[in-house]
């Protein structure tokens, strides 16, 4: 089994809240493990067939900011090879298909870009609990779908920057945020929120001074937006852990999942406050190691390869 560092500030936790969905969180942490645990696979279904990734904007999000996010949701399935064999957004998400390989119910799997969603009036207020993270992302198509939900600078959401950045579970249709049985089987969702005012120092690390742990200078963002780089970090992990364990009887070990299994690796050689040895921008000093649509470039963190149990990094 490979070895890993875990960061000062960041991972995730799998977690069962009191209403019938399964949730777990990129959660804000101290730990320090040796290495990662080795993920057990517990028989449940993977996600499979043709996925469709609904975006659902909550608050005021700038088209700029809004672009982040879908060009790396786009960029997930991108059959564009980089030039010069550069590290890409979707040779990072290939490791995941490898949790496919190693059931006995292989399927193919792909995801795709579909409605992006806003609402811009705060039709639930500015302070969010779980349930209405629910029927928020109820609001997206419940049929082979994963919706994410993105909730603005200004949204304070049920433990957001006390215990965690973001989580992901699943629930079956529901248009008052109780859940209740449809024609539709459980559709998977995500939620995340910008941290850029609430939190940067817990949830957008490496791209702003950390709360805790070693004092690092914090790295320029790639996109120029600590908020959304931010995001798209707890985002890409998060989009691991749900597609290899969407209902919470997929590949986990405790309290870790897929891309948990690794916090705070984002290149070889990352310790405590250090994310590794990655890409360096030479216009703009930017840090990054994956390349995305439309010239995009990405941090995107380590994600556990089940055929070497370590951790996997694009540079």
């Amino acid at each position: 089994m490979g070895s890993f560092v875990a960061p000062s500030v960041l991972k995730l936790f799998l977690a069962i809240s009191l209403f019938p969905i399964s949730l777990a969180g990129r959660k804000l942490s101290e730990v320090v493990q040796d290495q990662p645990q080795l993920l057990t696979y517990h028989n449940g279904p993977l996600l499979s067939g043709k996925i469709t990734v609904n975006l659902i904007w909550y608050g005021k999000f700038k088209p700029s900011e809004r672009a982040i996010v879908s060009d790396f949701v786009t960029s997930l399935s991108s059959t564009v090879p980089p030039q010069n064999n550069q590290p890409s957004v979707a040779q990072w998400w290939k490791t995941t298909e490898k949790y496919y390989h190693l059931t006995s119910r292989k399927s193919s799997f792909s995801l795709s870009l579909g409605k992006q969603i806003l609402d811009e009036n705060y039709s639930l207020g500015k302070s969010l609990k779980n349930k209405q993270i629910v029927e928020l992302a109820s609001k997206g198509d419940k049929k082979n779908a994963i919706n994410v939900v993105l909730t603005a600078s200004d949204v304070a959401v049920e433990g957001f920057c006390m215990s965690r950045c973001g989580t992901h579970g699943s629930a079956l249709g529901s248009t008052s945020g109780h859940i209740k049985a449809n024609k539709y089987s459980k559709f998977a969702y995500i939620w995340v929120g910008n941290s850029q005012t609430q939190c940067p120092g817990q949830c957008a690390w490496p791209f702003h001074q950390p709360i805790y742990g070693p004092q690092t200078a914090p790295l320029i963002a790639p996109n120029n937006n600590v908020g959304l780089d931010g995001m798209v970090i707890n985002l890409a992990t998060l989009f691991a852990g749900t597609v290899t364990n969407p209902f919470g009887n997929g590949y986990f070990q405790g309290p870790v999942e897929a891309s948990s299994a690794c916090p705070g690796v984002y290149g070889k050689g990352a310790y405590p406050g250090y994310a590794g040895n990655l890409l360096v921008d030479a216009t703009t000093g930017a840090s990054y190691n994956a390349h995305g649509d439309n010239g995009r470039k990405y941090l995107l963190p380590a994600v556990y390869d089940p055929s070497t149990s370590s951790c996997s990094t694009l540079v």
